[in-house]
């Protein structure tokens, strides 16, 4: 069985700068039938063991450090006896929700994660935060961007830790440079394809969110 692509939403909240909202998440597994690797595994750790079920799980990866993508990670990638992997540019996110716990090891930009023959490249994209990191899996078409680019815009930059400008080179230099036809699972909210985004760039710079 080739790689394939299984798709949770979870419930919970996000927490920044003394604000709290209501958020649904999308987790994302990459998968065939006996292995897997699970990308932002949120809130609700019973529901992503349940959709791994038996098989191996290889790694956990994080898109980023906020809280909503992070807080039910530590238990989860515990209960799935499996390593949990963040970008280091986000440790005082991380710090922020885990005063005794480090992640299992570090993301690079340029590192591959090879699950059920798809190779998964990791792409470091700042702005969001600086240590976002999208990933891409060129044989599935498809990239991760967690709250990097969503279908009509680039993730919230009005945050402590965030930068418009910077998504925004993020966004043109290291996703719109992929094909035009790479499907976008994103963080929150509904799919889309880079052709879709790419012709609204200057809109959103002009714009300035």
């Amino acid at each position: 069985m080739s790689a394939q692509i299984e798709h949770l939403v979870t419930s919970g909240t996000f927490s920044l700068d003394g604000g709290t909202w209501d958020v649904d998440n999308n987790v994302w597994i990459v998968c065939d039938d006996h292995e897997v690797v699970v990308i932002d595994p949120a809130h609700n750790t019973d529901e992503v063991v349940a959709a791994v079920g038996t098989r191996e799980v290889l790694a956990v990866l994080l898109t980023h450090g906020h809280d909503d993508h992070i807080r039910a990670a530590v238990d989860t990638a515990n209960k799935l006896d499996a390593p949990i992997l963040l970008n280091p540019a986000d440790r005082m996110l991380w710090d922020a929700v885990y005063d005794d716990v480090e992640p299992d090891a570090e993301i690079s930009d340029g590192d591959v994660f090879t699950v059920a023959g798809a190779e998964l490249i990791a792409l470091h994209t700042p702005g969001h935060s600086p240590g976002s990191t999208s990933f891409y899996a060129p044989s599935l078409g498809v990239v991760f961007t967690g709250d990097t680019l969503f279908q009509g815009g680039p993730g919230a930059t009005g945050r402590s830790y965030s930068s418009f400008d910077t998504i925004i080179d993020s966004i043109r230099d290291r996703l719109l440079t992929l094909p035009a036809d790479t499907l976008v699972h994103t963080g929150h909210g509904d799919s889309t394809k880079l052709g879709d985004e790419a012709p609204q760039l200057q809109a959103w710079i002009d714009r300035g969110h």
